[in-house]
């Protein structure tokens, strides 16, 4: 896992994403979900804006939100609100010991956007959110 095999720059699905460098190969982990170590109750969820938090259990929670070095975190979900056509999720989250990374389901080319499922939790609740605001 080598951070020089990963880019973030402007993705096409919302605002930057995580793009294959080099070719990363089925099964092979991508990059580790890094931020602050905390609990759901004590992490700061930004009123429901705080997209970067990362639920493992209710007393561990990864937040990557204060930490824009932090590369994992800005891996997008193909199934968001902005979807196109031919474009489907090609990696997975796999937690291991409590860590998190993001592995590939399949072979990534170099030059492509490194695309992990966020669950339905995460879109619900920030539908939930987002009506709130209207």
């Amino acid at each position: 896992m080598s951070l020089r095999r990963i880019v973030v720059r402007r993705s096409r699905i919302h605002g930057k994403g995580v793009f294959a460098a080099a070719p990363i190969h089925e099964g092979e982990r991508i990059i580790e979900y890094k931020g602050t170590i905390t609990t759901w109750k004590e992490v700061d969820h930004d009123e429901g804006k705080n997209g970067y938090i990362f639920y493992v259990k209710r007393n561990y929670v990864i937040n990557a939100a204060p930490h824009p070095d932090a590369l994992a975190r800005y891996a997008n979900d193909a199934r968001g609100f902005t979807r196109m056509k031919g474009i489907v999720n090609n990696s997975e989250y796999e937690v291991v010991d409590s860590r998190i990374y993001i592995t590939a389901k399949k072979d990534i080319p170099a030059g492509s956007e490194i695309l992990v499922e966020y669950g339905k939790e995460y879109w619900e609740t920030l539908r939930y959110n987002l009506e709130l605001e209207n």
